[in-house]
């Protein structure tokens, strides 16, 4: 003979009801702080109130587009780079060859076409939402290789100050700084490359404070039988 409690009364097996489970109100209270049951956050970054237009017209201004949207460094380097091809240019019949200077003259006119459309489209994606990082199209995506927080614009200033101090002192001019102006390229190319090509750094994740979910109800041990044969 089997005997099948079931909500305090014993039943035999042919008239045993089907078990059913209902969470308790400290179930129910204890669901609101459950992180497992908590909403999927959104990915996407806040929309600003920025205007596409306003910094397309902007970046026609060296550097001011980068500042519109919020990139100062960026906005720095792009200063420095079309100082530093106007230069290079204003004494190009001196320390320059014949053939750099035309070169010279259509990068110079790439770059200020160039600045208004990325700030264009920088401002686009902080209108939408996306997030932008500092150095946004003028590195790889993602964090540097060489390391996630690497100085970078102190490092550039401090380099350009370090020539004009030179230049000032008459120690080093800048018609013979000028005629190494290649090696900025090579540089900037070998650093995007290692980026780009480079061992890929793996971070660990973080451990996790939650406790692991809790099991289904009907599995486990949530839900026993208990038989008892005379």
């Amino acid at each position: 003979m089997c005997q099948h409690p079931a909500d305090g009364t014993i039943f035999c097996a042919d008239h045993q009801p089907f078990s059913t489970y209902s969470p308790g109100p400290e179930a129910n209270a204890s669901s609101a702080s459950n992180p497992y049951n908590q909403p999927a956050a959104s990915s996407n970054a806040p929309s600003q109130n920025t205007s596409p237009a306003l910094a397309f017209i902007l970046g026609w201004i060296p550097g001011v587009g980068a500042i519109y949207n919020g990139q100062y460094v960026k906005g720095l380097v792009h200063a420095v780079i079309f100082g530093l091809l106007v230069s290079l240019l204003s004494g190009a019949e001196e320390s320059l060859s014949r053939a750099t200077a035309p070169f010279l003259g259509i990068l110079l006119g790439a770059f200020v076409f160039y600045m208004p459309f990325e700030a264009y489209h920088t401002a686009k994606k902080r209108q939408t939402g996306i997030p932008v990082d500092e150095w946004s199209s003028l590195m790889a995506p993602g964090r540097s290789r060489i390391g996630g927080r690497t100085p970078i614009g102190p490092v550039v200033l401090i380099a350009i100050g370090v020539l004009f101090l030179l230049d000032t002192l008459h120690i080093v001019e800048f018609r013979e700084i000028g005629r190494f102006w290649p090696v900025a390229l090579i540089i900037a190319g070998a650093f995007m490359l290692y980026n780009r090509l480079g061992p890929h750094t793996s971070y660990a994740p973080p451990p996790s404070n939650y406790p692991p979910p809790p099991a289904s109800p009907g599995t486990g041990t949530n839900f026993t039988e208990t038989r008892r044969e005379q």
